[in-house]
């Protein structure tokens, strides 16, 4: 048998009884104090946590506008008065009771922040205008208290988010009014509380000659298809609205149809604080146009008003017909031009330097949307000129559609009165496109008779036409430069002309071209044939605007060697897509060596496909040369708004 290992214990000795009691008793004794301890509040209940940057920003600024909580500032306010509980069981009357507080307190009158944001809150949760509309109105009185009562500081953060308020409380307290085809009118809204009469005055909806005719709020609207997002931060519900047309079907300029303008909607009180005692309100309901006024005083303090130009343009240009409407007017150059078509972005005023941008084949004015959203934000270019926009068939001979664009402008300026009457009218620039690069360039050349022999026709002399015929070969091909037009930028123009218009495919696709009456009856008297191929010897020379592009075309060729008459200034914005040697580029249309010319004042080359009007560098370039335009036409800008009544 094996040994077994063990230890040996030592026997355990009790302790003493009375040791054990004196134990037992102090240990209790701190058990109890502990519980005294605790029972009496006495361990700190406060305490701090950190927050990383997004969340403490998140909760600095959370309010209704955010969330479906108020921000900390209002819950303060409904704790300070006893009114949270109430709140969280009867918010309409927990709303009705701090309205009563405030009214008999008007030291309270920060409280009236509070009063908009648990009405924004409720109009949320009811979707009643009246809620909506009464945010509106506390916010104002916040904001605005009329002739008596302290203001809030711009600085702090109630104001902008009081603002906010306010505005969205015009967007949702206003809805049938404002959306819709209608006029914003007269009328009496309920309210919580009571009930509000505001009054439209006709007047503001009459505009420039023109009559608003449709109001669409911007507030709740995301724009997409522009590069750039703007707006203008202020107070007001920012509106699109439409302008029904003014000047007449036969007016050589009219407003464009299809844009709308940005405008500003206000709710007006006087004495806002007195006026919410009572259960009878009264107000204003005054529009604004983003052309005329971007800011106002309110309580003789300079107040910007709140506009939303991207997004209007937006709307406008969802009603605009798309690239097709420019396709189809391509291939239907006879009933495309029957008269020629010269928009402008808003009526003209007086002083004002017109643009006029001249879009390109197959397409329409809409592919400027990105340039004239940039544009229009440069201050000093929004003081000094207005936009126009030529429209044409892009079929046409280059020739034919350069005189309908020199028709169209002088019209136009007949029409305002002259140069005479306004110098302005004086300074034109034009900014064209692709082909209508060319067509610009028609209007600011001397040829002579230049053009008509480099294109080897007989003189003009022996040609059998009728003079009415002969008028118009005269007024194409042995056109003056234009002298009311002082600057022209060319973009992505093929000066030399396009490869593209060298394809067999593209020659397939001319051929389907409808061209007007009377140029084929012209060009059939005097060179035979059926008019869309002119028979000159023993050569068929295909009029269109496809083969006067196509780099071995005669016109193309020609129009080349001929320089900008002096004294207008030129410029050449070129895209070249491709990498490697900028001389042996193209856009994927045009290429350098097509688009470079001699004897501009600038030239400047952008990584761009052919599209380049949206392209940031070209942007920024018409830009610049719009501020040499305002140096060298010595205007002073435009007139200002006029005074607030």
């Amino acid at each position: 048998m094996g040994v077994t290992n063990f230890r040996y214990f030592a026997p355990v000795k009790c302790p003493d009884k009375r040791f054990t009691r004196r134990f037992l008793h102090r240990f209790s004794a701190i058990v109890g104090m502990l519980v005294l301890i605790s029972l009496s509040g006495c361990v700190s209940p406060f305490g701090i946590k950190e927050l990383g940057p997004e969340a403490a920003y998140q909760q600095a600024n959370r309010s209704a506008l955010s969330s479906d909580k108020p921000s900390n500032d209002t819950l303060n306010t409904l704790r300070r008065h006893g009114l949270m509980p109430l709140w969280q069981k009867d918010p309409a009357a927990a709303i009705a009771s701090l309205r009563g507080i405030v009214i008999a307190n008007p030291s309270l009158w920060r409280e009236y922040f509070s009063l908009a944001e648990l009405s924004y809150l409720q109009g949320k949760r009811t979707h009643a205008q009246g809620d909506y509309l009464a945010a509106s109105l506390y916010a104002y009185a916040y904001l605005a208290p009329g002739s008596s009562g302290e203001t809030p500081v711009p600085y702090d953060r109630l104001f902008q988010q009081a603002c906010d308020i306010y505005n969205l409380g015009l967007v949702w307290g206003l809805t049938p009014p404002v959306n819709g085809p209608k006029p914003i009118a007269s009328g009496t809204y309920k309210l919580p509380f009571g009930q509000i009469s505001l009054n439209a005055d006709p007047k503001d909806q009459e505009w420039r000659g023109g009559t608003f005719t449709d109001f669409q709020s911007t507030a709740t609207f995301e724009p997409k298809g522009l590069t750039n997002n703007y707006s203008t931060s202020g107070i007001g519900d920012p509106l699109a609205a439409e302008v029904a047309r003014s000047s007449g079907p036969g007016a050589a300029l009219d407003f464009a149809p299809e844009l709308r303008v940005p405008t500003n909607l206000l709710l007006e009180m006087e004495n806002p604080r007195q006026q919410i005692a009572g259960s009878k309100l009264t107000g204003n309901l005054v529009i604004h146009t983003i052309y005329d006024r971007r800011t106002i005083e309110i309580d003789h303090n300079p107040v910007t008003l709140n506009y939303d130009q991207t997004t209007t343009l937006a709307f406008s240009l969802t009603s605009t017909p798309s690239r097709i409407r420019g396709l189809l007017a391509f291939l239907n150059g006879q009933t495309r031009n029957q008269k020629p078509t010269l928009v402008a972005l808003e009526p003209h005023q007086h002083g004002y330097m017109p643009i006029v941008f001249i879009h390109g084949t197959t397409s329409n004015s809409t592919t400027w949307a990105n340039m004239i959203n940039d544009l229009e934000e440069d201050p000093e270019i929004r003081d000094h000129f207005e936009f126009w926009f030529f429209s044409y068939a892009s079929g046409n001979p280059i020739p034919y559609s350069a005189l309908q664009l020199r028709q169209s402008i002088t019209a136009a300026i007949q029409q305002l009165g002259g140069v005479q009457s306004d110098p302005a009218l004086g300074q034109i620039t034009l900014i064209g496109h692709s082909q209508g690069g060319l067509l610009a360039k028609m209007l600011v050349i001397n040829p002579g008779d230049k053009l008509w022999n480099g294109i080897g026709l007989p003189p003009l002399a022996s040609l059998n036409v009728s003079p009415k015929s002969k008028a118009l070969i005269k007024a194409m091909v042995f056109n003056t430069p234009m002298p009311e037009v002082k600057r022209v930028i060319f973009l992505s123009t093929p000066q030399h002309g396009s490869f593209v218009a060298g394809f067999s495919l593209a020659g397939m696709v001319a051929k389907f071209v409808k061209l007007p009456v009377d140029f084929t009856s012209a060009v059939a008297e005097g060179f035979g044939g059926n008019g869309r191929v002119a028979i000159i010897g023993d050569r068929r020379m295909v009029v269109g605007s496809i083969s006067g592009m196509s780099p071995g075309s005669p016109f193309i060729q020609t129009l080349a060697t001929i320089p900008v008459a002096p004294g207008i200034h030129a410029h050449s914005i070129i895209s070249v897509a491709t990498k490697g040697p900028i001389t042996l580029g193209n856009d994927g249309v045009v290429s350098y060596q097509s688009a470079h010319i001699a004897g501009v004042d600038s030239e400047l080359v952008v990584h761009s496909t052919h599209s380049s009007q949206s392209n940031p560098a070209a942007i920024a370039e018409v830009e610049r040369i719009m501020q040499l335009q305002i140096i060298s036409s010595g205007l002073p800008p435009g007139p200002p708004a006029p005074p607030e009544q």
